[in-house]
């Protein structure tokens, strides 16, 4: 344990945070413009597990990552369209029609995957590098943490802000939370709720879809059945421990993200405790904190509650 505390292991430790925050960041952002406009998607781990899957057959099968990226993006945006229309048009139980979709895509991955690989060793790549930002990635200590990463990472980042500003400093922002709260303040004023939930829904499952594309592309080189291994079940914990703002959201999944990178390196330096309790930490942690947590006043009004015109 006297390892865990000498700074090239912490230097390590959180430097794999950061990058293990990026696909959690990506996929928490893109599910709370979602839930802000009060659709509350399950579908999140089929999201990013389509998206991861989309990436890994762009990446070997073109060789290029950037259109594996907008492949992933895709992937993603195509999964919000078909969630939009079984909720928002359907109204089909969002619980139900999520972990349907959850199902589907880790068969039909599967699926594609084996079929993909048949009688052939399977396609590997090389994934994103790191990019030192000039002058910051020299900084002592902070620099190979904050300023030596993949570029997604800095703009997983940049995205909180991003959807801050969108949601509490715009007019889409305000009519995006009205959905949420009172989505026939905007039905009267005459404007379509039904569109706003399809680019809602379609939006933040893009986000879930670059994070599951850079679950792939920036953390791995291979395809393996059920890929994302429960992250987009992580991500669903983060929005309602940080109580559906993005700074909140933010914090749970650092959290989130450090109990996996210390895990990770508890593994490689050996340390006498059962592999599958450290693989479980992240997981464990949701539980407790779901247990924990009480005060919910920003959880949207008419969140996961069809709207029927009446």
């Amino acid at each position: 344990m006297s390892q865990l505390f000498q700074e090239a292991i912490i230097v390590s430790i959180l430097a794999a945070t950061i990058r293990a925050m990026t696909p959690l960041l990506f996929s928490a952002m893109g599910e709370l413009i979602t839930q802000r406009a009060g659709i509350w998607n399950m579908g999140v781990e089929g999201t990013m597990l389509m998206g991861a899957f989309t990436a890994y057959i762009a990446a070997t099968w073109t060789g290029s990552l950037w259109l594996a990226v907008l492949a992933a993006i895709f992937a993603g945006a195509l999964m919000g369209l078909i969630f939009a229309f079984m909720t928002a048009t359907l109204r089909v139980d969002h619980f139900i029609a999520g972990l349907g979709l959850n199902l589907l895509v880790s068969g039909l991955t599967l699926y594609w995957f084996q079929s993909y690989v048949q009688g052939r060793a399977q396609p590997k790549f090389a994934s994103f590098q790191d990019i030192a930002v000039p002058f910051l990635s020299d900084i002592p200590f902070l620099g190979p943490i904050l300023f030596s990463q993949r570029l997604l990472t800095y703009v997983a980042f940049l995205a909180v802000p991003t959807v801050w500003f969108l949601l509490y400093r715009s007019r889409y922002g305000l009519e995006l939370r009205c959905l949420g709260e009172n989505p026939k303040a905007l039905d009267v004023k005459g404007l379509s709720v039904t569109a706003r939930q399809f680019a809602a829904v379609m939006a933040g499952s893009a986000m879930t879809g670059l994070g599951g594309g850079f679950l792939m592309l920036g953390l791995s080189d291979r395809f393996v059945a059920d890929f994302t291994a429960g992250r987009g079940w992580i991500v669903v914990v983060a929005l309602i421990a940080g109580n559906w703002k993005p700074k909140g959201v933010l914090i749970a999944v650092t959290a989130f993200a450090i109990l996996d990178s210390l895990a990770m390196h508890l593994q490689v330096l050996g340390t006498p405790v059962p592999r599958q309790l450290l693989l479980a930490l992240p997981y464990l942690a949701s539980v407790v904190l779901l247990m924990g947590v009480r005060f919910r006043s920003s959880q949207p009004g008419q969140l996961g509650v069809p709207y029927k015109r009446s």
